[in-house]
């Protein structure tokens, strides 16, 4: 009894340590100070190899620093780890997506796939994941048709996303229509999108297509107003 008693007295500064340590890191992420955060985080995934939650840290401050290559290392440990989570999926597809954009293209081109996978796996497990369908919907913008590109598949998705959130619906299709230069269609679904919520993130994408797109910086400036107001 005195033996576990010792143990259990032995092993409390430790973990108190270590909670510290990922406390500490945590805050420095928070605070944006992401050089100072990244070495804690490393430090205490030397003594803790599986944490989900430090692993998700590295992959996020590796991304916010374009190091693709070593977000997919951690992203892809935790698809490892925790395959049916749906946003490690999301995000292993995020960065694997802006290491294809940097890659010359028929490199890029052999990651289509995996890519289209991997949001695809995001969306099976949470049915009503936005993000990972508005991925999609660039994804098939983006793409050559004479390899998967189709204005056609970003509109199902747009549809798919206007059935779980009708105001992100407005904007997907918005962003369609603006992507094929179709700016009077756009300036009517973000109009609806701003109809149905106020939306400031609505205002501000009209106000966008009003100045850069349809040379209406004056109604840009009206639109970016109303947020004031």
């Amino acid at each position: 009894m005195k033996r576990l008693l010792f143990l259990f007295l032995f092993l409390i500064p430790l973990f108190a340590i270590s909670q510290t340590d990922f406390d500490k890191a945590e805050k420095l992420f928070f605070s944006k100070n992401f050089d100072q955060s990244r070495v804690v985080f490393q430090n205490y995934l030397k003594e803790n190899p599986n944490h989900l939650k430090t692993l998700e840290y590295l992959g996020d401050i590796e991304g916010q620093n374009k190091s693709w290559e070593n977000a997919i290392y951690y992203y892809k440990k935790l698809k490892q780890l925790k395959p049916l989570e749906a946003n490690y999926q999301y995000k292993y597809g995020g960065v694997l997506g802006m290491k294809a954009k940097e890659s010359n293209k028929f490199k890029a081109l052999g990651m289509i796939s995996e890519i289209k996978a991997s949001f695809e796996k995001a969306i099976s497990l949470n049915p009503k994941y936005i993000e990972a369908r508005v991925a999609l919907i660039e994804l098939y913008l983006q793409l050559p048709g004479i390899v998967g590109g189709s204005e056609k598949k970003a509109v199902l998705y747009a549809n798919e996303i206007a059935q779980i959130s009708p105001v992100d619906g407005y904007l997907s299709k918005g962003h369609i229509a603006e992507y094929f230069g179709r700016f009077k269609e756009a300036e009517i679904q973000y109009k609806k999108a701003i109809e149905i919520s106020k939306s400031k993130n609505a205002f501000r994408v009209l106000a966008n297509l009003y100045k850069n797109k349809m040379g209406q910086p004056e109604k840009a400036k009206a639109i970016l107003e109303e947020i004031k107001n």
